[in-house]
């Protein structure tokens, strides 16, 4: 369907600008997430950290798209 998030409540349309900027904060998370696959392989990596840091990491990633976003609910 397209234009689905037309029909989410709470969804705005983004500018070209906060298109290319959320564009770009994805492509950083995927670029981080593959880091972090690859510490994971790692023996000598403390694995306790490494989640930790994953998850820091995401909430950071989350917190930086919905600043663009800018949702209007909780």
């Amino acid at each position: 369907m397209e234009n689905q998030h037309r029909s989410i409540k709470g969804y705005r349309e983004l500018s070209e600008d906060e298109i290319a900027l959320m564009n770009e904060v994805k492509q950083a998370g995927a670029s981080l997430g593959a880091i972090i696959d690859t510490l994971q392989s790692l023996e000598s990596i403390d694995k306790r950290w490494l989640a930790i840091g994953r998850t820091e990491l995401q909430q950071g990633l989350m917190a930086v798209t919905r600043s663009i976003a800018k949702p209007d609910f909780f």
